[in-house]
């Protein structure tokens, strides 16, 4: 199916306009458990955190949001997916192969029609945590 006729079967035009003026996300938090290996492994993925702060909140800086992880009192994430937009389908695969490497699983990225033509690139973290990567697939 082509974009045009994905958008005409599941798209409602006009859109509904917006009952609020939204600006964005500001971020995503993750409350873990199993907080200190948690900040490990996202620490081997994305690098050292940009904000630090006692011994329960790592902050990493991705694009113009946050990514925050918060030490939690019972079990890990479950039943919620992380959305992570990259620049190119190259660096959607890249960031991937990343979380796999250091202990994530992850089916093969393929393209997917979705709100826009996407790079879509899936992933578990080791505490069951969703983490979808993606990626335009061109401009516009």
């Amino acid at each position: 199916m082509d974009y045009d006729s994905y958008r005409q079967k599941f798209y409602t035009d006009p859109a509904p306009e917006s009952l609020f003026d939204f600006r964005g996300l500001h971020g995503t938090t993750l409350y873990f458990s199993d907080y200190e290996a948690a900040v490990e492994y996202y620490t081997r993925v994305l690098g050292p955190p940009a904000y630090v702060e006692g011994q329960g909140t790592r902050g990493w800086r991705l694009g113009n949001t946050w990514l925050t992880l918060l030490k939690g009192k019972t079990g890990n994430p479950k039943n919620v997916e992380m959305n992570i937009i990259m620049e190119t389908p190259q660096e959607a695969d890249r960031l991937q192969a990343a979380f796999i490497e250091a202990g994530g699983v992850g089916e093969p990225p393929s393209d997917q029609l979705m709100y826009v033509p996407i790079r879509f690139c899936p992933v578990v973290d080791p505490f069951g945590t969703n983490i979808l990567i993606i990626s335009p697939l061109h401009e516009g």
